[in-house]
């Protein structure tokens, strides 16, 4: 549905995209929640509504992204909490359907912090296809406040999880691990600061590198120390 023809996403030079690539994404879409009823049907129920906003957000008919708040809204809680509920409950004996709300609002506040930092070098690109981002609403140094304000709160809420489990210690190791992502941030946003050409293409992706290489890592160290 996108046809961007500046940096966007993981790519420098993104190809058009084309109608056997539609047909493809169907094909995987019906497989995927096919093979999700294997898990469950409250999982299969999930992923199918993942799709289906996913579908909406970009779809040129219904088109959510090009509304700031709606189309933040949408990530915020299906890449997050939603995400993060059906994989718990995926994963977890029983296949328990209420879980603890605080993990899954910390992963819409970890991924709505990092969102508005992968606009911030699409503003023209956006305004040319009609599309209204989080970040253009914020604008450049706005969407590193708000990014700040949401990485923050969801740091704290962290440190009551882990408290209320006994494992400051973990908390304690998750600050360590993700130093480099704020000293990264803290560095970039001071070059933004100074010149909001600094808002570009390699600065963000390399944000998003460093965001998801240390995120992966605590996780793994969480599972080696479990």
């Amino acid at each position: 549905m996108d046809r961007d023809d500046t940096p966007v996403g993981g790519l420098k030079k993104p190809l058009q995209p084309t109608k056997q690539l539609y047909h493809v994404t169907l094909v995987m879409d019906v497989v995927a929640v096919s093979l999700s009823f294997i898990v469950s049907w409250f999982f299969a129920l999930g992923i199918f509504i993942y799709i289906l906003a996913s579908r909406a957000y970009s779809y040129r008919g219904i088109r959510l992204k090009k509304y700031p708040v709606t189309g933040f809204l949408t990530v915020f809680v299906l890449q997050g909490a939603l995400i993060y509920y059906i994989a718990f409950h995926a994963m977890s004996e029983g296949k328990p359907l209420v879980i603890d709300p605080l993990p899954p609002i910390i992963a819409s506040l970890l991924i709505g912090a990092l969102y508005p930092l992968t606009q911030v070098y699409q503003h023209e690109a956006d305004r040319k296809d009609g599309v209204t981002t989080i970040s253009m609403l914020l604008g450049k140094k706005g969407s590193f406040v708000f990014s700040m304000i949401l990485f923050l709160t969801a740091t704290f809420m962290m440190y009551i999880l882990m408290n209320s489990q006994g494992q400051q210690n973990f908390f304690y190791y998750f600050l360590l691990i993700m130093l480099p992502v704020v000293l990264f941030f803290l560095y970039w946003m001071y070059m933004v600061w100074k010149n909001e050409l600094a808002a570009d293409f390699r600065n963000s992706m390399n944000m998003n590198i460093l965001a998801t290489a240390c995120t992966t890592a605590f996780f793994i160290f969480l599972n080696l120390n479990r």
